[in-house]
């Protein structure tokens, strides 16, 4: 019995142990107890994530959105719901009104505004900067007054900050605007810059003047550019300046201006040109400090100007880079802004004049030691004219040279004879060359540095033909042993009486005119001054060469006659002498008149190549040649036809067939002549010279030969009169007294057979 008791206990004892150590969820029983004690769900950081704490406890736990972060309260969940909090938005003064709030997560920053600092370690305690205190923002020239946030320079009386008033007082110079010893006031319309320009430098002083060079520029929007947009609207002048400044012409603007004054044509003087580039350089030295950071450009009728601009405490530093259509400049933002005192801005401009060139093509005799193998070379402009400007107030001594990339008016074929020369415009109305050198020329482009800054232009220079010993021989030579066969034709074809007819009328007035070009040729081509003397020769010249190949259509014509008209081929002489000369004198007159200064050159007593006068000449020599070998190829078809018919009169047939043979070799050797020549005066080699001279001494040679020296019946009376000649007096007495019948008739026979070219 007592036995089973104690069984019974230890049964009852072991069943109350087990029903001891199953704990409820959140606890658990330590090794060896029959206890449950906590479970501490946060050991080891807890599954509340990173924006969450986990809090324990008893028997659970739950998970505390940390501080930047919102979200309900989780029991027993593995994760918390929090949410960022926008303390920007939240709280939208979290920062005050002197800082920029930005959101973090689970935090915020504030970033002061410029001209504020913090020197707490409150965020939001953002306090005024005094700049005044700091170093002279004004440059000395003004009152700098704090500003909440900012601060404001008060230019004195003639210092400028271009309404700008975060920006350095610099001088303003109104009176470069005034004419006085300066740009020549002279020049219509340039009055209107310069007034204009002064008004507003003045205006400048006004402290409540805000000014904006857009207005002076009158820039179209789309022209107007920045680094990060493009102005869309066109800004209302009368809403830019106050009513002092209104005195500034606004409906006139500085490049319709100088539009008004180039437009007309050339500027007369050189004094005049620098008058208008010293006035415009000025003006943009005025207008560019007003204009926005970034790039400007615009264009009208006569200029393509831009402007690059760029603002701050510290002067800019990189390349620049402008360019427009027949410019390029190169160079860097420490050249422009220079070594001075900085104003708080840089600028620098590249303006190219789209027409100057023709006003400045002139003014050379400054330009020395440019000879090359002892030649002096002549000068004319090779591009536009372009000026660069900058802010820095010591351009004539640059720190660093610029290069100037300018295009050519025309593209040249490399050569001997040619050079490029990098010049600049002086204020006293010439060129020169100090300080600009070249780097680079190709057939399109030059490339200048310069060590100072102005207005640029590429001059071409152009070398003589060395003309050699043997040149000048052999053009003495053939136009002399030219001109004396010119005699032998004109007296042969005057008093050869069995070829007499229009045809020879035509030979005859035809050496003429070339023995006159000739001899014209030979005595002065190349005598140039006085400069009435040469333009007389080049006028002659141009006459009687006209005249050759005038009187070389009417050869054309008359053997189209005499092959095509059976009857009355001949051309009464009065026609012949109208059309062979008076048509040469019409030219030349019609010339002389629309172009007197095209006649004579630096060089050579002949027409000038510019401005197309040279056309007058080879326009009329195209036009003959052209109709000639119409008339020949007629001629030729329609003796092939006679030749082929049933009857033909062969002795008439050979004789035309001759001379028109006779008149396409003369038209080959004239016109061949003139194709080596076309140039020559101002552009041609060495080996075009020998062979224009060549063929232009061989002329009077070739239609001795071929007129003269060919033709049987003037071999005969060649014949007859040099037996007529070393025939003894005695001997022509004697045979004068002769009544030989057979003499008689032997020289009626031989007249009887001269008749016949003149029939013809």
């Amino acid at each position: 019995m007592e036995c089973w008791k104690a069984l019974l206990f230890v049964g009852l004892l072991g069943l109350l142990r087990e029903g001891l150590t199953d704990c409820d969820l959140g606890f658990t029983t330590s090794d060896g107890s029959a206890l449950c004690s906590d479970d501490d769900e946060c050991k080891g950081g807890g599954p509340c994530g990173k924006h969450a704490k986990c809090v324990n406890t008893i028997g659970s736990y739950y998970c505390h959105c940390l501080e930047g972060f919102v979200g309900k309260r989780q029991v027993n969940f593995a994760s918390a719901q929090c949410t960022d909090v926008n303390e920007c938005t939240a709280h939208t003064d979290i920062c005050g009104h002197a800082a920029n709030c930005t959101n973090l997560i689970g935090s915020y920053n504030c970033t002061c505004h410029v001209g504020y600092t913090n020197t707490t370690s409150d965020p939001g305690n953002c306090t005024d900067i005094d700049e005044c205190k700091e170093a002279d923002l004004c440059a000395g020239n003004g009152t700098c007054e704090n500003r909440d946030g900012s601060y404001r320079c008060t230019c004195s009386e003639g210092y400028t900050n271009y309404g700008k008033d975060r920006t350095a007082c610099s001088k303003l110079d109104c009176d470069s605007f005034n004419g006085n010893g300066g740009p020549a006031p002279s020049l219509g319309g340039l009055a209107d810059i310069l007034f204009m320009m002064r008004n507003s430098c003045l205006a400048l002083s006004d402290p409540s003047t805000a000014g904006d060079g857009k207005v002076l520029l009158q820039v179209r929007a789309a022209d107007t550019e920045t680094p990060s947009h493009t102005f869309r609207t066109q800004t209302n002048p009368d809403s830019i300046l106050n009513p002092p400044a209104r005195v500034l012409h606004l409906g006139q603007n500085l490049f319709t201006a100088t539009d008004a004054i180039l437009s007309p044509g050339p500027l007369e003087s050189g004094e005049d040109v620098s008058g208008l580039l010293v006035a415009v350089e000025n003006a943009l030295m005025l207008i560019g400090p007003q204009l926005k950071d970034g790039r400007t450009k615009t264009t009208t009728t006569e200029t393509d100007l831009e402007i690059a601009v760029q603002r701050g405490k510290t002067a800019p530093t990189g390349p620049i880079h402008l360019t427009n259509e027949n410019a390029t400049l190169d160079t860097d933002w420490t050249t422009a802004a220079g070594m001075a005192s900085y104003p708080g801005f840089a600028l620098a401009a590249l303006l190219s004049y789209k027409n100057l060139e023709a006003s400045v093509n002139r003014s050379f005799d400054g330009l020395t030691g440019h000879e090359k193998d002892g030649v002096s070379p002549s000068f004319q402009i090779s591009s536009k004219v372009v000026s660069v400007v900058v802010s820095n107030p010591s351009t004539q001594n640059l720190s660093s040279p610029v290069n100037i990339t300018l295009r050519h008016l025309q593209d040249n074929v490399e050569s001997a004879q040619l050079s490029y020369i990098c010049a600049y415009w002086t204020e006293s109305g010439a060129w020169s060359t100090d300080g600009c050198y070249q780097l680079q020329s190709t057939a399109t482009h030059t490339v200048c540095t310069c060590q100072h800054l102005s207005s640029f232009a590429v001059l071409m220079a152009l070398y003589d033909m060395e003309h050699t010993f043997g040149l000048q021989l052999v053009t003495k030579i053939g136009l002399t042993i030219s001109l004396a066969c010119l005699v032998l034709c004109i007296l042969t074809f005057k008093f050869c009486r069995s070829i007499q007819g229009s045809r020879t009328t035509i030979h005859l007035h035809l050496c003429v005119c070339l023995f006159m070009a000739d001899l014209v040729f030979l005595a002065g081509i190349s005598q140039t001054k006085p400069v009435g003397s040469c333009r007389f020769v080049a006028a002659m010249l141009h006459y009687f060469f006209l005249g050759v190949f005038t009187w070389m259509l009417l050869e054309g014509v008359q053997l189209y006659r005499m092959v095509v008209l059976v009857f009355n081929a001949s051309i009464r002489p009065l026609y012949l002498f109208l059309a062979g000369y008076g048509t040469p004198l019409l030219i030349v007159a019609i010339s002389a008149i629309i172009r007197p200064n095209g006649y004579g050159t630096d060089h050579h007593c002949w027409l000038s190549l510019e401005h197309g006068l040279i056309w007058s000449f080879y326009s009329p020599v195209c036009f003959i040649i052209i109709l000639n070998v119409f008339f020949f190829i007629i001629t030729v078809w329609k003796l092939a036809q006679k030749f082929t018919s049933l009857n033909p009169d062969l002795s008439k047939l050979h004789k035309i067939k001759a001379f028109t043979v006779t008149a396409i070799a003369q038209m080959c050797i004239l016109g061949l002549m003139w194709v080596f020549g076309a140039f020559l005066f101002e552009e041609g080699t060495t080996v075009e010279a020998y062979i224009f001279t060549i063929l232009n001494s061989l002329q009077g040679a070739l239609v001795f030969i071929m007129h003269c020296l060919l033709s049987k019946q003037v071999r005969d009376e060649y014949a007859h009169f040099l037996s007529c000649v070393c025939t003894s007096q005695k001997k022509r007495y004697s045979d004068l007294s002769s009544t030989n019948p057979s003499s008689s008739q032997s020289q009626g026979s031989r007249s009887g057979q001269n008749t016949g070219e003149s029939k013809i």
